[in-house]
């Protein structure tokens, strides 16, 4: 029992894997991704009703189809995960937007846009957690800031060095008037929302506590609202 657990396991493992591997794609090993995950089920089966087969000389009828119910629920419940692994993905989205401040939440709109949402923070502005180049940057929603602006750390952790930016460009802060170097960020990502190729200014260090989004991203959107606690943007 305990070897044609993990066999079935590895067969339909592999193969959900496989599927979502192969997902955009839209073909696994050549064939199309449902008739490919109908063979991995079957195989699988195969390999429980041989094992049944085989097996029910040795072990009562009661126990032989207790077993094949037991596979069942698993493959079931496989399958399953497969065919709604998109509203998993959102429900696992809704719960960590809910749970960590300004982790952007992406849906589809009614005319099949994308529409990322972000939850006011507890200090009352509404910040998302974005990449810069790649990298993981926490950043506050800034619809008065003309550029997206980014603090000397998380300018560094993006693949930029401070020391060796020209710091010409006056800007207003909350630390007073500061000196900030131009750079061109190759991508910014909120969520599904991604811009390339974005002017960004970098403070010089100290003179700014949190990094901005400024209009230059929030401006090449469709359109952008807030509803209560909640500020959509559209693609």
């Amino acid at each position: 029992m305990n070897r044609l657990f993990f066999i079935v396991i590895a067969i339909l493992g592999g193969g959900l894997v496989l599927l979502v591997m192969n997902d955009e794609v839209g073909q696994t090993f050549g064939l199309p991704n449902g008739s490919f995950a109908s063979m991995v089920g079957l195989l699988a089966w195969g390999v429980v009703l041989a094992a049944a087969i085989v097996g029910s000389g040795r072990h009562a009828l009661g126990d032989v189809a207790r077993n094949l119910a037991v596979w069942l629920f698993i493959a079931l419940i496989l399958v399953a995960g497969y065919q709604y692994r998109y509203e998993l993905q959102d429900v696992a989205s809704r719960v960590t937007a809910g749970l960590i401040p300004g982790s952007p939440l992406s849906i589809s709109d009614a005319d099949g846009g994308i529409m990322v949402v972000l939850e006011k923070s507890n200090n009352g502005h509404f910040e998302a957690r974005g990449a810069i180049n790649g990298v993981a940057v926490n950043m506050m929603v800034d619809t008065g800031a003309s550029a997206t602006v980014l603090t000397a750390a998380d300018a560094e952790r993006a693949g930029y060095d401070p020391q060796n930016l020209t710091y010409n460009v006056p800007v207003s802060t909350a630390n007073g008037v500061a000196r900030a170097a131009r750079v061109v960020a190759k991508e910014i990502a909120v969520g599904q929302i991604v811009r390339t190729n974005v002017p960004m200014l970098v403070t010089e260090r100290g003179m700014l506590g949190q990094s901005l989004l400024g209009m230059n991203f929030i401006g090449t959107l469709s359109g952008f609202d807030v509803r209560g606690d909640r500020l959509m943007l559209r693609d």
